[in-house]
């Protein structure tokens, strides 16, 4: 899976899931804008493990729930590279609660951060693409978008949107010979569900058939081969990355 040359824009690869699909990608030739909010600490971290297996990035700094601001760091990986080979739309929060308690900022900053990102980031992004005919989308949704889940009405129906968004996409630029699909995690150790209480995750790895937690390496592992030559007759798919647990 040789991504020789191909420039790659990882939303909110500071940490966790978006660090390891940076380093994925660069392992594999691709050069990669490793975007962050705030965590500089995170995303230079994430720039040495890159460098020291010999790739090569550039950092993106952007809020990408802030419209203007996801337009201005597209603009700038494009201004360097003159081009995005592959966007993987990663960025993501989670504000969890129930519905009958949660407040409001809590389900707008899940909706913006989560689903209104890609819309921001893939719009300036695929101008690039649709001239050469050729790229790879790549949105990273979650178990939690097909299964549902208690607390998590405004995560889940981020996450959900992510699949309409996939497909509809898909559909509209096939023919200009770029893919999108989705990428579904399960449960991974992350900073996004450290906060999860132990019954809880006992119960989702007793649901779970492999009996185990993933980690962020065997989710950038899908997310490399679906950026890849190899990939190129899939679109509109979702490939879920959860042990089993959302078989049907």
């Amino acid at each position: 899976m040789d991504l020789t040359g191909q420039i790659a824009l990882v939303t909110g690869s500071s940490r966790g899931i978006g660090a390891a699909i940076a380093c994925a990608l660069a392992a594999r030739g691709s050069i990669v804008a490793l975007n962050y909010r705030s965590d500089e600490v995170g995303v230079l971290a994430t720039a040495s493990r890159v460098e020291a297996a010999g790739g090569r990035c550039m950092l993106a700094q952007g809020d990408v729930s802030d419209g203007t601001a996801a337009m201005a760091l597209v603009k700038e990986v494009l201004r360097q590279h003159g081009q995005i080979d592959i966007l993987v739309n990663n960025a993501g929060l989670t504000r969890d609660g129930l519905l009958m308690t949660m407040k409001e900022e809590d389900w707008h900053a899940t909706i913006r951060t989560n689903l209104n990102s890609m819309y921001y980031v893939t719009k300036p992004a695929l101008r690039s693409m649709l001239r050469r005919r050729a790229g790879r989308i790549i949105n990273i949704t979650s178990v939690v978008g097909l299964l549902g889940q208690s607390g998590q009405t405004n995560y889940a129906a981020s996450k959900a949107g992510i699949l309409g968004f996939t497909k509809s996409l898909a559909r509209e630029v096939g023919s200009r010979g770029i893919t999108v699909n989705a990428v579904a995690p399960g449960f991974i150790p992350t900073a996004l569900t450290e906060a999860l209480p132990q019954p809880h995750m006992d119960q989702i790895m007793a649901e779970t058939p492999l009996g185990r937690m993933g980690t962020p390496e065997e989710v950038a592992h899908a997310v490399a081969f679906l950026a890849s030559p190899q990939a190129a007759f899939i679109t509109g798919q979702t490939l879920s990355v959860d042990g089993g647990l959302s078989m049907r």
